[in-house]
């Protein structure tokens, strides 16, 4: 058995993205698993090491994962030759920076999104690991949910016919911290550390209009900040001064339109967290983060509008669920280990550093159609 082990810098596991979908579900799940299976002689086995500023966090995680190698200097850890990948899940504001040294320390490089506060730092990052030589790859996971996956197979198969319109439901209510514990970190709602849901999700709705549907031409985009003040870890109350709220308007090649609600203000009643349904010519479907249900045209009710008395259809009747057709990992780990290959192997990666910036921009765009109160075309992006 041949065995590459790739060393990976992990700066930002005391977060809760970074332990729990990077850490717990995908390195330590690969780990687990005797590695990314190349062949039956060949295989690569990752072997993190932990970055952070707080020892007590480094040191306790490390400890659950069996002892893991840590340290708190992330300059000290560019320059071991141990470790040829750096990996960033910190906060937004972060980011860059780190990412920018990893490149100028010839690591490989893979992160979180944004990438980058703005566009042209996101872009300066691309340049810069493109002229440095090394690979690097941004996360893009909901690419391999079970739910989009199921979605890009109905379209493989042209059960849709023409593709007319996109509606994406996203988000849950998340408890100001006062009398309930808020489920996401307080930098998430401050502009000045890099919050907003702007910025966070309109990064992912670009690779998933852009790789499943079309590309996005144009944007609207309204913004807003809901619950104006909450509570922070310390239990100090500070003013929210990012949006909570995103309600966004997508044009996309050919001619379809996609429409897109984020919020952490709002109460779920739909399928999941996460509920995309999409109309075509020819069917419908609507996908969760997992499942997904189908209508095609011949087994569409015909509804007529009488509010004066009880509707005779149920409308959930005429659906029907797809089946398990294939077995799905976690999307994050999947992800991961095509980076992995890609950088062991030299096997194809397309989800780099100018997608991650392709998310920045629409965000930028977004937050321009907010301010202008305007359409705003996007447009393409293309490596040079």
């Amino acid at each position: 058995m041949t065995t590459h082990t790739i060393g990976i810098i992990m700066n930002g596991v005391t977060g809760r993205m970074g332990l729990n979908q990077h850490l717990r579900r995908s390195i330590h799940a690969i780990m687990q698993q005797g590695g990314v299976k190349l062949s039956d002689s060949e295989t690569i086995l990752p072997r993190p090491l932990l970055v952070g500023r707080n020892p007590a966090k480094l040191q306790a995680i490390s400890a659950e994962f069996g002892g893991l190698d840590w340290s708190t200097d992330l300059n000290a850890a560019l320059a071991n030759p141990d470790y040829s990948i750096y990996f960033d899940a910190q906060t937004t504001d972060r980011r860059a920076e780190c990412v920018r040294q990893a490149i100028s320390a010839g690591k490989h490089v893979y992160c979180e999104k944004p990438v980058a506060e703005n566009l042209d730092i996101a872009l300066d990052l691309y340049h810069r690991a493109k002229q440095a030589g090394v690979k690097h790859g941004v996360v893009q996971d909901k690419l391999w949910l079970p739910g989009l996956l199921k979605l890009q197979s109905l379209i493989q198969q042209g059960f849709f016919g023409r593709i007319l319109s996109v509606r994406g439901e996203f988000g849950y209510w998340v408890f100001e911290g006062d009398t309930v514990p808020a489920q996401r970190p307080s930098w998430n709602y401050r502009k000045e550390d890099g919050g907003g849901i702007i910025l966070d999700m309109l990064c992912h709705w670009r690779y998933v209009l852009d790789n499943i549907f079309g590309a996005v031409q144009s944007v609207s985009c309204l913004g807003a900040t809901h619950v104006p003040q909450r509570v922070n870890e310390a239990g100090k109350p500070y003013d929210c001064t990012a949006d909570d709220s995103a309600y966004a308007t997508f044009q996309l090649a050919g001619g379809i339109v996609a429409h897109f609600n984020s919020s952490w203000c709002v109460r779920v009643r739909r399928d999941d967290l996460l509920t995309l349904q999409v109309d075509g010519s020819n069917g419908s479907a609507i996908a969760g983060l997992r499942h997904c249900w189908i209508q095609p045209y011949g087994a569409t009710p015909r509804p007529v509008w009488n509010p004066d008395i009880e509707s005779p259809l149920n409308y959930f009747d005429g659906w029907q669920k797809v089946p398990e057709q294939d077995t799905f990992d976690n999307a994050f780990k999947r992800q991961l280990e095509l980076f992995l290959r890609h950088v062991v192997k030299d096997e194809p990666f397309r989800w780099g550093l100018l997608e991650g910036a392709k998310g920045v921009q629409l965000a930028e765009k977004g937050i321009e159609s907010w301010t202008r109160r305007a359409w705003v075309d996007v447009p393409a992006l293309i490596g040079d």
